[in-house]
């Protein structure tokens, strides 16, 4: 059997997973445009003892790649935190953007190397799909090959899995019939999906996601990513669609 569940919001995530009947969420533990470490959390406790799951999605700004050295530095920084911010509330994992590099991608996936060798962390790290962006190394197939060659490469005493978006595959221009499959013959795995429908066109490099069966995306091609990926599914999706996204996620892992 597959868990599933949802992001939700950081200030009730286990209040949240009973309302909507899930073994899994997700949250940003902070707020996700910010430079600030994650807070103390007082349910840290609660959190660690729970049987639900949770998973944290570190900060949409965090970019390693940079060729600039203030924010690489400053995003190692605040990934760092973000781990160990990760591993006091005992979480499943952390997802992070691997990022873009004006300079190309080789040097981007370079720089990845040296944030592997340099990262601490108790909690696995989870690099995901980009959606769109110049020299984006986790955007097409063809860079995140590059990517994983440097990850399996590192010397990095820590966990580093995978998680697939359906958006942003299809935001890539990715074919979406075998993506899934082409992905996984480079990560061996996928350790966590991202189950969203699109709000625009293929290729557009767009992230704004909708909810399932309610975008621009094909249906039939959700339902068979998400059945290819064999693992743990979570909905980004508008949240007063979540029982209905969450619906779709079952009926697709039952066909």
């Amino acid at each position: 059997m597959v868990d599933i569940g949802a992001h939700v919001s950081g200030q009730d995530p286990l209040g949240a997973a009973d309302r909507l009947g899930v073994p899994i969420v997700q949250i940003f533990n902070g707020k996700p445009s910010s430079w600030k470490p994650p807070p103390l959390r007082e349910d840290a406790e609660e959190l660690r003892a729970s049987p639900v799951e949770v998973y944290v999605h570190a900060p949409y700004l965090i970019n390693v790649c940079s060729p600039k050295p203030n924010v690489r530095y400053g995003s190692r920084k605040i990934l760092q935190q973000h781990c160990a911010g990760a591993a006091a509330i005992g979480a499943a994992a952390l997802i992070v953007h691997p990022g873009h590099a004006e300079d190309g991608i080789d040097e981007g996936v370079g720089r990845w190397g040296r944030t592997l060798e340099m990262l601490e962390s108790e909690v696995p790290v989870y690099l995901e799909n980009t959606a769109g962006g110049e020299n984006a190394v986790a955007r097409r197939v063809e860079a995140m090959a590059r990517l994983w060659d440097v990850v399996e490469g590192s010397k990095a005493g820590l966990e580093i899995g995978f998680c697939f978006d359906t958006c942003h595959a299809h935001a890539a221009g990715e074919d979406l019939a075998d993506v899934v499959e082409r992905i996984r013959a480079i990560t061996g795995r996928i350790d966590l999906v991202h189950a969203n429908d699109s709000r625009d066109e293929p290729g557009t490099g767009a992230d704004r996601h909708a909810n399932l069966g309610k975008g621009k995306m094909d249906p039939g091609a959700i339902r068979h990513m998400i059945r290819a990926c064999e693992a743990p599914v979570v909905v980004e999706t508008p949240g007063a669609g979540h029982p209905a996204d969450l619906e779709f996620v079952r009926a697709a892992l039952a066909t």
